[in-house]
């Protein structure tokens, strides 16, 4: 009889999300063990401890998780956990902190779509504006983006000083070229929306980020994309269930939070299937994500 399949979820913080669990659970692993308040240091011995209970094949029946809700930690969970491995004692490792990549991937792809369905275009050189820019999607969103060629530019709400330094964190690790602005005042927000080809919204939920006003005067905009699914929605005018329809008195079009939750959640379910199906170790991001999302859009 084979031995179950074993998913190690690690986070840094109190809780393991029962999101995550249940997608895991239902992706196909038999058992989901959470470890809490792991600190980037606990990540080694944790991974060490899981790796040599089983023999080289036996080992192919389990995997590791990291949550949590930085993006940037949750990958240096990552690099550590593959520090940890001793080939043939190795297992694959999925970072998905607080949704943050699965969701950003899906509404990147999801926009992509619409560019190139609506626009017979795509992201290459569009100008890709992201409010909530502190935020953990809005920040793998502009990272996304950027890697299809996008000026992505990160707005943040309470001054320009925590935004510009993840923009700099964020072009040192991954070689991208984003912008940031604040976005503290409505006359900010106006300014910064009226340049968008794309916005997209990942501010908190049940917060308006932008008014109907503020992005009919946006000329270039094509496409609006929102992930907050709680009243009041993120942009005006964009409703919950659009999939590209037209936004009232503009040219763009608008992708709402339930049609970005649906790729969302067949993103992060097919990864955790990538890593039960996989004959060798892999080890999946955003970058990952967004590969899956696009196929499934397309």
């Amino acid at each position: 009889m084979a031995p179950p399949r074993i998913l190690h979820m690690m986070t840094p913080l109190k809780h393991m999300s029962p999101f995550d669990v249940n997608m895991a659970l239902d992706a196909g692993y038999d058992d989901a063990i959470t470890y809490t308040n792991v600190t980037i240091d606990d990540v080694y011995g944790l991974i060490q401890d899981a790796i040599f209970s089983r023999s080289p094949e036996g080992i192919k029946r389990q995997g590791a998780f990291i949550g949590g809700k930085r993006a940037i930690e949750a990958l240096d969970m990552m690099d550590r956990a593959k520090k940890a491995m001793v080939p043939p004692f190795e297992i694959s490792v999925f970072a998905d902190p607080a949704g943050s990549f699965t969701t950003a991937a899906a509404m990147v792809a999801c926009a992509k779509k619409a560019l190139q369905e609506k626009f017979d275009t795509d992201l290459e050189g569009k100008r890709v504006v992201v409010f909530g820019g502190t935020g953990v999607v809005a920040f793998a969103s502009a990272v996304i983006a950027s890697t299809g060629g996008a000026k992505s530019v990160l707005v943040g709400y309470d001054g320009p000083e925590r935004v510009r330094r993840l923009t700099m964190e964020a072009n040192d690790r991954f070689e991208a070229n984003l912008g940031y602005a604040d976005g503290t005042t409505e006359e900010q927000k106006s300014e910064l929306a009226e340049s968008a080809d794309v916005i997209f919204s990942a501010g908190p939920a049940g917060r308006q980020i932008l008014s109907l006003a503020q992005i009919k005067p946006a000329k270039d905009l094509k496409v609006v994309a929102d992930v907050n699914a709680v009243p009041p929605l993120g942009i005006e005018g964009v409703g919950i269930k659009d999939k590209g329809t037209p936004i009232d008195g503009t040219g763009a079009v608008g992708i709402g939070a339930l049609a970005i939750g649906d790729v969302k959640y067949k993103t992060e379910a097919g990864l955790f299937k990538e890593m039960i199906e996989a004959d060798k170790p892999v080890y999946l991001d955003f970058r990952a994500a967004y590969r899956l999302a696009q196929d499934l859009v397309s």
